[in-house]
């Protein structure tokens, strides 16, 4: 039996699979999981009663955590202006340069942002970057003419979730090493967000569970009251 999977089986033993939870409860629970040798990633996993075949029921956004995501951020902006992109902290910014390296297959960086005016020649990558969940857009407010003030927001801890083709969602909320208040806090503004993101004339109960787990660890079932 590998390392993982004893380290696992502890945790089962801690945890009532088929058990409701207040956040409190949650995190709580989580904190008695076996640990292992990484920070690992705290994760609210969310499954949305919309219909995803439906464009209109898409959900995505942004939101920008009180206690930032405890990840250190790689950020590339497409812009012409490379040298104020790069003194407002951008680790990688440029624009044919960057799109013919993205093209090469070079992906070293988390987040993207464009200026408005570069999009035109960022949307010829949007086959590589889409798929990724990179592809700059407007309405996660990764297309801006605000570079700087982006790029300090998510260098702050600004994270995006997407509904990805089953209408589920997941948004990073922290590591395993934050204090169980700074989670929780995380927590109820990711929730906030995913709750504000919700399609217009939207009708039902658009949460249908709700989960939060580390990267190695079993999810704990959270009432979906503390959203819908």
């Amino acid at each position: 039996m590998t390392s993982r999977s004893k380290k696992y089986r502890k945790s089962i033993e801690v945890l009532e699979l088929s058990e409701v939870n207040s956040l409190n409860d949650a995190f709580d629970k989580l904190s008695k999981f076996e640990k292992v040798n990484f920070d690992e990633t705290i994760e609210v996993s969310c499954s949305l009663g919309v219909d995803p075949k439906q464009s209109s029921h898409a959900v995505r956004g942004t939101v920008n955590l009180p206690h930032g995501s405890g990840k250190e951020v790689k950020v590339v902006v497409f812009t012409e202006n490379v040298d104020e992109a790069k003194a407002a902290g951008a680790d990688h910014a440029g624009l044919e340069d960057l799109i013919a390296k993205v093209k090469d297959g070079w992906m070293d960086f988390d987040v993207a942002l464009s200026t408005t005016d570069a999009m035109k020649s960022v949307r010829s990558i949007a086959r590589v970057l889409g798929p990724r969940g990179l592809m700059p857009t407007p309405k996660a407010g990764t297309v801006t003419d605000n570079i700087s003030e982006a790029i300090k927001q998510v260098k702050a801890g600004r994270v995006e979730f997407k509904m990805d083709k089953t209408g589920a969602l997941a948004v990073v909320v922290g590591k395993r090493s934050f204090s169980n208040d700074q989670l929780q806090e995380n927590t109820k503004a990711a929730l906030t967000a995913v709750s504000n993101a919700k399609p217009d004339g939207f009708k039902g109960k658009f949460v249908k569970s709700l989960y939060i787990s580390s990267t190695m660890s079993p999810s704990v079932k959270i009432t979906p009251s503390v959203i819908n």
